[in-house]
């Protein structure tokens, strides 16, 4: 349990730095070409590094076929979903019902993997959620501006992403190594963005400055590296522990904004929020016990 815990923090804390990390990049690179840039470049090195990493990992033909396919979504998919729910109800709405990924997460895993999940994490999990949404919303008036149908885009962005680790934990039933997962997982979701890249585009190269290129190698290196704690964390622990445990990445986005972008100021709405968060993962942590 230990392990899966720290592996679950590590995750929401790489997630939550490729998110302002994303920011730099996108004032020189446009959405979709960064994700062309940003997954290959952690696809990249992970392939330059595997016969030192992957020494000793045996493969597991049986869980490929699993692999492949959370590959074709996550996080590539997730990546086209997002921006598509950007331009169309904007970063507000986007992100706070993208908050909504560990709900979906546990009751997979209650589904599917018959994970046990005890009353105080239930609670534990709906005030995180709370929590990290209060903290998302900068402007409540924000939330009036949508359409209907569009709803279903950051809706199925959160499905996407909470139906990943319970099908990942499938796979790594069969397959136990986090690392050949998100090696897998990755060289899919380079060839989904490299495809949609050179549709828009006409080629598979990113037309983009040199300083927009390094923010979004940096922003896929350090998705990469949440992707691969989730899977170690997932490996480790039950997807009702997880889950919720990962999902705190809006703490960490809007600690390092305050220090690096410097648009984000401490509000009483973001210090609630954060005391709802906190809150909520300590009742998340001593539900099992």
């Amino acid at each position: 349990m230990t392990a899966a815990v720290l592996y679950a923090f590590a995750s929401a804390i790489f997630l939550g730095a490729g998110v302002v990390l994303a920011q730099l990049g996108l004032r020189t690179v446009e959405p979709l070409s960064g994700a062309a840039i940003s997954v290959p470049s952690f696809t990249l090195l992970f392939v330059l590094l595997s016969p030192l990493i992957l020494h000793g990992e045996p493969m597991v033909w049986r869980g490929l076929p699993i692999f492949m396919a959370i590959g074709l979504f996550f996080p590539a998919s997730l990546t086209l979903l997002t921006f598509a729910s950007n331009r169309a109800l904007g970063p507000v709405i986007t992100s706070t019902l993208g908050n909504l990924a560990p709900l979906f997460a546990v009751t997979a895993a209650v589904v599917l993997l018959h994970e046990p999940l005890e009353p105080q994490q239930l609670i534990g999990l709906v005030v995180a959620v709370a929590g990290a949404a209060i903290i998302t919303v900068t402007r409540p008036r924000d939330l009036g501006h949508w359409r209907s149908w569009a709803l279903l885009l950051p809706l199925t962005s959160a499905l996407v992403r909470g139906i990943v680790p319970p099908i990942a934990k499938l796979g790594l039933a069969i397959w136990p190594s986090p690392l050949w997962a998100c090696l897998v997982g990755y060289i899919m979701s380079s060839l989904v963005v490299l495809i949609v890249q050179r549709i828009r585009k006409g080629s598979f190269m990113v037309q983009a400055p040199r300083v927009g290129k390094f923010w979004f190698a940096l922003t896929g290196i350090s998705n990469g590296l949440s992707a691969l704690s989730l899977f170690a964390a997932v490996r480790n622990g039950p997807i009702t522990l997880v889950a919720p445990l990962a999902a705190i990445y809006p703490l960490v986005t809007v600690a390092l904004s305050a220090m690096m972008l410097k648009h984000v100021e401490i509000t009483m709405r973001i210090v609630a929020g954060t005391v709802l968060t906190v809150i909520g993962v300590a009742l998340v942590l001593i539900g099992p016990l």
